[in-house]
């Protein structure tokens, strides 16, 4: 199939968006990644993420992941309090004459340090999580893990994406989170596209357009794709004919596309039919990611 080159593409950054969880946003993810001849793909749903399922990844490489805290010598402070008064997230609490810190609750904007006139407060490492790397075929696998009940995601996808050095002429799939919040944004920063993953129902309706606000006030360009799609009314479609949205594809509603999905195969692998539908996804988003960036340089 005829299309727009690898080459033609070169460090092209697409970030794949969805309302809620299980629109799909994987599933257009992981095929998009892997019809490409070579890509890479990352995992920003930090809190629960599933692409290395699929994947499989080998020669899998980890770091961990560390934020700065506070930590209180208790010789330098005089109990001023200015440290809690300035913490928002109500992360310090004065108790027995000392501050105390609750690790889970910190942010990590160091605002305590820099307000205490003792120099009282210093900072120390403290690990939220980890990064994995790897090799899946032709795609390049990186994969962020928080640690559970840890307050942000947010300096892990940004590790994640500092990390990602693209070799050669690569594609670039990150898997958003799911929703709209800090995490979703920070994943969406750098991309040069965004694709929205819309279901064909009311509710579908209305987690697309969470994710079409956000696109908007980033000023993104981006285009949507259509899952589960019935020969029935279609409430997503039509949403997206009311806003003027392009829609880029449509996935069908397929018993073996779901199974495939379902036992963590990666449906381009195991199906010719398949690789031809994402094959052509991918040249349909690729030309207009050129043609995004030739009107607005």
């Amino acid at each position: 199939m005829r299309g727009v080159t690898e080459k033609q593409t070169a460090n092209m950054m697409i970030a794949v968006l969805s309302g809620k969880g299980g629109a799909g946003k994987t599933l257009v993810s992981v095929n998009l990644a892997s019809a490409a001849e070579t890509s890479t793909y990352i995992d920003c749903d930090v809190e629960e993420p599933n692409g290395h399922l699929f994947f499989k990844p080998e020669e899998v490489q980890e770091e961990k992941v560390s934020v700065l805290i506070p930590q209180v010598d208790k010789e330098r402070c005089d109990g001023c309090r200015k440290c809690i008064d300035f913490c928002r997230f109500n992360a310090l609490a004065y108790i027995n004459k000392i501050p105390i810190l609750f690790d889970e609750v910190c942010h990590s904007c160091g605002g305590c340090i820099l307000v205490c006139p003792k120099m009282a407060l210093t900072e120390k490492k403290r690990v939220i999580g980890k990064v994995q790397k790897g090799k899946s075929d032709q795609v390049t696998v990186y994969t962020g893990i928080l640690n559970t009940g840890e307050a942000s995601g947010v300096p892990i996808i940004k590790r994640l994406l500092s990390e990602n050095s693209p070799e050669g002429n690569k594609l670039t799939i990150v898997d958003c989170p799911p929703g709209s919040s800090c995490v979703v944004m920070e994943s969406i920063e750098d991309a040069d596209y965004c694709l929205l993953v819309a279901e064909p129902t009311i509710f579908g309706v209305h987690n697309l357009n969470m994710v079409y606000e956000l696109v908007n006030l980033f000023h993104k360009p981006f285009g949507v794709i259509l899952n589960k799609c019935l020969e029935d009314d279609n409430p997503a479609e039509t949403f997206c004919i009311e806003n003027s949205i392009k829609i880029l594809g449509r996935i069908p509603f397929d018993t073996t596309l779901g199974s495939l999905n379902s036992d963590a195969k990666i449906a381009v692998r195991e199906n010719e039919q398949y690789r031809e539908m994402f094959t052509s996804l991918l040249n349909t988003v690729r030309k207009e990611v050129l043609h995004k960036t030739i009107i607005n340089p």
